[in-house]
């Protein structure tokens, strides 16, 4: 395949630009990219996911209740959780903060608004003193009842053939079972705790696609354009659809 593991910047939205781009066959993307992005497919039962709280993908404030907040600073790094924000408030607050976008620097991002979405080994590692965390796929779960989930591979539908040979569940079965030198990897990286990091990719992390997270994905899609999030709504297709 081209160029599928020369990526520059990993971050999920860069992810997204290079399969737009066509710089790539296959890109794990936030799965609003999905809609985004022209003539793709979702590679069915692998991806990042969350059935309850998920830890990495915070809202973070001074503030002690989330009807108190007028402003909110969006980390760069992930669409789709900074979507889920705003249908969070739209649907279920019936608000509209003012939303800005920044690098993820939770004090700066704090000085002029009164909360920040936080992502990924940032939201995992800052001091909590003072500060209301509400964990985002936690509000989903409570308002919906149904895991959320944030990123998903996606494949050109000119490039089947040439992604055919990528075996994306062995991968995925193949890092699970290497879930002991990742926990050790990230307890020398980012300090915390191997039961921490381990009860992470245990119990906070789905990487299969089950019925529940399926209805939470359709869910998310259907809230999005309903908000005006989306343009258009185009239905789930999955390789080999």
């Amino acid at each position: 395949m081209r160029g599928v593991a020369d990526f520059v910047d990993p971050v999920p939205a860069r992810c997204a630009q290079l399969l737009a781009q066509e710089e790539v066959d296959v890109a794990l993307v936030p799965v609003i990219e999905y809609q985004r992005i022209p003539d793709v497919s979702l590679v069915p039962d692998v991806c990042v996911a969350s059935k309850r709280e998920v830890r990495s993908v915070i809202l973070v404030s001074r503030k002690k209740d989330l009807e108190n907040i007028s402003s909110v600073a969006l980390d760069e790094s992930s669409r789709t959780s900074a979507t889920l924000v705003k249908i969070i408030f739209r649907e279920f607050l019936n608000r509209e903060p003012t939303w800005s976008t920044h690098s993820p620097n939770l004090e700066k991002m704090l000085e002029q608004n009164d909360a920040a979405l936080m992502i990924g080994d940032p939201a995992m590692i800052f001091p909590r003193e003072g500060l209301s965390v509400w964990d985002m796929a936690g509000l989903w779960r409570n308002y919906t009842d149904l895991g959320f989930v944030f990123a998903m591979w996606a494949v050109r539908n000119n490039a089947f053939e040439r992604a055919s040979n990528v075996d994306f569940s062995a991968a995925r079965d193949e890092g699970v079972e290497h879930k002991t030198e990742i926990v050790e990897q990230y307890h020398k990286l980012l300090g915390l705790s191997r039961e921490s990091l381990r009860h992470y990719l245990d119990e906070n992390i789905s990487f299969s696609v089950d019925d529940q997270l399926r209805k939470g994905l359709e869910l998310y899609f259907q809230l999005a354009h309903k908000h005006g999030l989306l343009s258009e709504l185009k239905p789930l297709k999955t390789v080999g659809q």
